[in-house]
């Protein structure tokens, strides 16, 4: 499975993804937050754990880099469940050289050493960018691309990280799975009728 630090960089992937990116959500059309929305959409997207060496702002260009990320990661997300697997790597590829994401090691005052995957200088978003990329250049890489996830549910398209024992997540969250399996009992008690 990833350490924790990998973990916490793909649940801040998915978390991008779901929320800045348009498709549809447990069952209904999901239209991303634009213009005025989009910053304050972009600063709840991002968990408020990690990346703290770097300052926490979000302007409108700023939002408009993290949703662009956002929507290039999904790509990597739609390529695994496809099985399309050097797709995904190719994508990845794209994003590492386009966040310009490197390892450094970075300790802020009384606490550990942590890897980083974002230059000194560079701004949240790009930062952010960096690590989600990297974590999932990390997943396609260790054999662990199958862990990444889109929703199976109907007319769902939101995205996750299976982090099961068995590996057999199917859904973005139980609303989804709850519906699939309402609806799956539904059709069993019309087709007995």
């Amino acid at each position: 499975m990833f350490d924790s630090h990998v973990a916490m960089l793909l649940d801040q992937a998915v978390s991008l993804v779901n929320a800045l990116t348009d498709g549809s959500a447990r069952g209904r059309p999901y239209t991303a937050p634009r213009g005025a929305e989009l910053p304050a959409a972009a600063d709840a997207a991002v968990p408020r754990t990690g990346l703290a060496a770097l300052p926490r702002t979000f302007d409108a260009v700023q939002a408009e880099r993290l949703a662009e990320a956002a929507r290039r990661m999904r790509e990597v997300f739609r390529a695994v469940q496809d099985e399309r697997l050097d797709d995904a790597a190719a994508a990845v590829n794209d994003l590492l050289r386009d966040t310009a994401a490197r390892p450094r090691l970075v300790r802020a005052e009384a606490e550990p050493w942590q890897l980083h995957f974002h230059g000194a200088d560079d701004s949240f978003a790009e930062g952010v960018s960096a690590s989600s990329a990297t974590a999932l250049a990390l997943a396609v890489s260790g054999g662990l691309a199958g862990r990444l996830g889109v929703c199976q549910a109907e007319r769902c398209d939101r995205v996750y990280v299976d982090s099961s024992r068995n590996a057999a997540r199917q859904f973005c969250s139980t609303a989804c799975q709850n519906r699939t399996k309402a609806a799956a009992f539904r059709a069993r008690r019309n087709a007995a009728d």
